[in-house]
């Protein structure tokens, strides 16, 4: 099986217990094996998210952030300086979002599949071979 990576809505779902059924096992599952990424990117964007006033938690971001980082079976995937330049250097026509940008490029970097509701995520999916999604 090939590691997952979870987009930030997703993990923000899985949290929540809030994912398709389909999709859960397969977070689960890589739970299990220890191969569920999660991009240092998430946590930028949770704290965007919030402090923009377009999700509130029970915890503090600060808390939260650490909580969902420190879950059983997840692996922080790295932001190295290639995943940045691949996801600025994305082929065919990309996605805008740089966010999205990094997490397509962190999933191709590890072989990783995408759990993503992102339409466009999953629609730019289909022009490359590089990039599998799975939809939540």
């Amino acid at each position: 099986m090939n590691p997952i990576l979870l987009d930030t809505h997703a993990a923000l779902w899985a949290a929540d217990d809030r994912l398709k059924p389909d999709a859960a096992r397969v977070v689960e599952a890589a739970a299990a094996r220890g191969e569920l990424l999660l991009s240092p990117i998430s946590a930028w964007e949770i704290g965007m998210l919030t402090r923009r006033g377009r999700l509130s938690l029970a915890l503090t971001v600060e808390e939260y952030v650490r909580v969902l980082f420190s879950q059983p079976g997840v692996v922080v995937a790295a932001l190295t300086p290639s995943v940045a330049l691949a996801a600025a250097t994305l082929p065919e026509k990309p996605i805008a979002d740089p966010a999205d940008r990094i997490l397509i490029a962190s999933a191709t970097a590890y072989g990783a599949r995408l759990v993503t509701h992102d339409k466009k995520i999953r629609e730019y999916s289909k022009t490359t071979t590089n990039l599998r999604c799975i939809a939540c």
